[in-house]
């Protein structure tokens, strides 16, 4: 039995199993130093393996032909490393496995090679393998590196440039600028935590605790234990915890609530906004950072949504404490807050919530259990969803008469779709309703770095080594992008400076203020009239009221319901157009889409901008054939005229990019093979609109005689590029109550 434990190839695969294993147990969180579960890991993968060798020793006389000694150690290690990726690796089995057989070859030769020095006395041969294993796993680490990177950087189009003026040339300042008050920080919660002593002795301000008992039901079983072994207090005794960023003067000053997602509840997250809650507090604005991690996912298991509820009432539970504060004379924090002014901000699962507290908020009662009775009404006049879920609590919140932006970036390995345009699509406004939707996409950001806590990987070790993590930008980079239109987005809603509102119609006027990268906004409000959104019918011929809807000369043709990267659904309907000409192409022969105004909408001599959405497509819809590619070299693009005319005969033509930075594609790769995030996440890229606008003056320009209230249609006239695909939505004009609307 001695000998078969001191063989070369079983001190491979030993020191391969206990090496594994004492990585996953270092990163494995369970509340204890790191050193201390590694060193549990690497006893567990040690008393694994000896009792695996042991059991198939025993079992190995059934199969006398095959060597007792490969039998034993090559099947006992085969199982050690099963359920090593089964519970604490994860991996795709061919990855998993195949760098597994790489490290096993590796280290088989390394041990080889001491064998043949120690015991063989052959130092020259033993040296060899010894070398020949280091120079295997150097170029192995290299080349797994040498996989990161963005193979789409040159890929698409390049981005037509157009003579734009920023909003910091119009004297608009930063809104990421610090502002003039002096900022006090502080902590308010229970004053008991086991835990957290900021909650504890360090509290500035104690607040009672909240029976969540009637919204979170599934507290129970294993999740139960160990919580509340871990927090010390259970579902009945939710704490009100939560760090302020509090400008020192009178106020009362507007306040804005943020709330983090679902990272591990041992890794605590609200620490995590420090970032904006001062930015904001220096502007006049109370920042409020709210701890729920004691609902986060944990190794014992996670709610699978069912948290949701819990997690949006929580932060009106916080709305509420406030209230008491505010109206107490004795209290430090009386009269501090507006509490007809907040705004929510939410990230990841927090995203969610923040939707479901403002729907809450106007609610008399839990709609999953009428016994839990809601008494709210606070002045929530927007929410900030920062790469939000949309699709954790069962029931899909729609909201009405809020004001409204998301947030996402197009490297976010967690939640790897622009969920947050779906809240924006159903939200309705009011005809006097004075706000807006917004929306921002940006590259190479990722879920994580918009917390300063949660860092570069999207995923925990070992997933994070899959992980491609090259292309994105810095933490400072992307908090910068959040501080900017966190920032300004809090400034038009709860100050009402409209010199902000710019920003979320046209990204491009603030570009000075952000990190370079490729973004894409979009944006609406009751003061655009939308002729086309390809919404309610399957009729490509019409539209609402009356409208009539041609194309000539197009290849592809159709309406359809936008896709996530995964095949969800973005809960959007576009118009996709596909062409390709000729350069000799006869001017009957250009491709055009028609929009035919009816009499009972020519009244338009109010507008002021014309406005639409769009993206560039999927040029493989074309189907063009090797022979079609040859025969001349085409003008790939997306730029097009738009065409205005009216009854008496009048029209006038501008060119898309002579007012707009046209969007290309925004490709990603998430992880290190193109192969995995096919499989783990789908597509490379998915359709994110961007609002472009031509201001009517530009029409103008061209001719005088052109009379919008007697418009009778507008042409898309495909003359700039002979090659293309266009994703189209929401065509129509803004009114003239603004005349600044887009550059």
């Amino acid at each position: 039995m001695k000998n078969l434990f001191l063989k070369p190839v079983f001190l491979a695969v030993s020191i391969l199993i206990v090496t594994l294993f004492g990585v996953a147990g270092y990163h494995y969180a369970l509340g204890y130093p790191a050193w201390a579960t590694m060193l549990a890991g690497i006893l567990i993968g040690i008393v694994l393996l000896v009792l695996l060798k042991i059991l198939l020793t025993w079992l190995a006389p059934l199969v006398k032909k095959i060597p007792l000694t490969a039998v034993t150690t090559l099947f006992g290690g085969f199982l050690t490393l099963y359920i090593l990726r089964m519970y604490a690796f994860r991996w795709p089995s061919v990855l998993f496995y195949g760098l597994a057989l790489f490290g096993f070859i590796c280290l088989v030769l390394f041990t080889l090679g001491l064998w043949q020095i120690i015991k063989k006395k052959n130092a020259k041969k033993g040296s060899i393998l010894i070398v020949l294993s280091v120079v295997s796993v150097v170029l192995g680490f290299y080349g797994f590196k040498s996989l990161d990177g963005d193979p789409y950087v040159d890929a698409s189009v390049a981005e037509e440039t157009a003579d734009i003026t920023y909003l910091s040339e119009r004297g608009v300042e930063n809104p990421a600028t610090k502002g003039n008050f002096e900022v006090d920080v502080f902590t308010y919660g229970s004053g008991t935590d086991e835990k957290r002593p900021e909650y504890a002795d360090g509290v500035k301000m104690k607040t009672p605790t909240v029976d969540a008992s009637l919204l979170l039901p599934d507290w129970k079983g294993k999740k139960k234990k160990w919580r509340e072994s871990y927090w010390g207090f259970g579902v009945d005794s939710f704490p009100l915890n939560a760090r302020v960023y509090m400008p020192k003067g009178d106020g009362p000053f507007p306040m804005v609530m943020m709330v983090h997602g679902n990272h591990s509840m041992l890794d605590y997250s609200d620490d995590g906004y420090g970032y904006l809650g001062k930015l904001l507090a220096s502007r006049g604005i109370i920042g409020v950072s709210v701890d729920e991690n004691f609902i986060n996912g944990h190794w014992s298991g996670d709610f699978m949504g069912k948290e949701m509820p819990t997690r949006g009432w929580l932060l009106l539970k916080h709305l509420e404490q406030w209230e008491k504060w505010n109206q107490e004379s004795s209290s430090d924090l009386a009269g501090k807050v507006d509490l007809d002014n907040i705004v929510l901000v939410g990230h990841s699962r927090g995203g969610e919530a923040v939707s479901i507290a403002a729907a809450f908020n106007t609610l008399d009662r839990f709609p999953d259990n009428g016994n839990e009775k809601f008494d709210f009404g606070f002045g929530i006049k927007g929410i900030i969803t920062i790469a939000p879920t949309d699709y954790r609590y069962n029931r899909e919140i729609s909201l009405k008469d809020i004001n409204y932006l998301s947030i996402q970036g197009a490297y976010d390995s967690d939640e790897t779709s622009f969920w947050g345009m779906r809240p924006y699509h159903r939200l309705k406004f009011s005809k006097d309703f004075d706000g807006f939707k917004a929306g921002l996409y940006m590259n190479h950001a990722n879920h994580g770095q918009f917390n300063s806590t949660w860092g570069r990987s999207d995923f925990g070790v070992p997933m994070k080594w899959l992980l491609n993590l090259k292309p994105l930008v810095s933490g400072e980079e992307q908090r910068q992008t959040a501080k900017v239109y966190v920032s300004a987005f809090a400034e038009a809603v709860l100050n009402g400076n409209k010199d902000y509102q710019l920003m979320f119609k046209n990204v491009d006027l603030v570009s000075d203020w952000l990190p370079k990268e490729d973004y894409r906004s979009q944006y609406s409000d009751v003061h655009k009239e939308v002729l086309v959104n390809f919404e309610g019918d399957i009729d490509v011929t019409s539209a609402s009221n009356a409208i009539k809807l041609s194309a000539e000369n197009f290849k592809v043709w159709r309406e359809m319901e936008l896709e996530s990267r995964d095949g969800g659904s973005q809960q959007n309907n576009a118009l996709v157009l596909g062409w390709s000409y000729g350069t000799n192409v006869s001017k009957d022969s250009i491709p055009i889409y028609t929009i035919g105004i009816p009499d009972t909408l020519k009244n338009l001599g109010n507008a002021d901008t014309l406005a639409l959405s769009m993206a560039m497509g999927d040029l493989s819809e074309l189907k063009l054939k090797d022979e079609d590619k040859k025969t001349e070299t085409p003008k790939i693009g997306f730029n097009f005229s738009v065409v205005l005319k009216d009854s008496l005969g009048n029209s006038a033509s501008v060119e898309l990019d002579d007012k707009n930075r046209l969007p290309s594609t925004i490709k990603t790769k998430f992880t290190k093979f193109k192969f995995l995030d096919k499989d783990m996440i789908g597509k490379d890229s998915e359709v994110q609109l961007k609002s472009c606008y031509i201001p009517i003056s530009s029409f103008l320009e061209k001719t005088d005689n052109l009379k919008l209230n007697k418009l009778q249609s507008i042409h898309l006239v495909f003359d700039k590029d002979s090659l293309g695909v266009v994703v189209l939505d929401d065509i129509g004009f803004y009114k003239r109550v603004e005349r600044d609307t887009t550059q």
